[in-house]
């Protein structure tokens, strides 16, 4: 097996394979290398935890609330920088990923992925998601499900161990 000769890890593989883009296992290998080097680096481990603290604040709230948080954010509710930057950062990234996946780039789409990093950090630290407006609440729900699909462009981040 190509994955076993290369060292892959199973989390990794099973992040690539479960977006279900792509059937040819040689794309894959390199797909899943890529995320491997991609995410030994602290912009990629930091991506990492902002991308699984985005699917646990959803997970959490959807199941609360008995609803799903997709759909585009409205941006005229953006009130503070952090929701700006973060949004235009998700559309540059949504971009940039999918047009490297595209040419089968996947170090580019890694790098794409690193530009999240500081608008993810920097929306967790001055951002109150769970808002005492119920209309901000759930546009800022709706951003951090925007993260979880910038970062499927590349895998499903929710399948990586830590």
């Amino acid at each position: 097996m190509q994955f076993r000769a290369t060292g892959a890890r199973y989390d990794l593989i099973q992040a690539a394979f479960s977006i279900g883009l792509e059937d040819d296992l040689l794309t894959i290998v390199r797909r899943v290398e890529a995320l491997g080097k991609f995410l030994d680096t602290d912009d990629g481990k930091n991506l990492l935890a902002g991308t699984k603290r985005a699917a646990n604040i959803l997970r959490i709230e959807e199941k609360k609330d008995g609803k799903a948080y997709d759909g585009a954010p409205d941006t005229a509710l953006y009130s503070l920088d952090e929701e700006k930057t973060l949004a235009k950062a998700i559309n540059q990234v949504k971009l940039e990923a999918s047009a490297a996946v595209a040419k089968e780039d996947f170090a580019g789409a890694m790098s794409a992925m690193a530009k999240l990093r500081p608008a993810v950090d920097a929306f967790f630290d001055k951002v109150k998601v769970n808002d005492d407006d119920a209309s901000v609440r759930e546009n800022r729900l709706k951003l951090l499900n925007e993260i979880r699909a910038a970062t499927r462009a590349v895998a499903d981040f929710s399948k990586i161990q830590d």
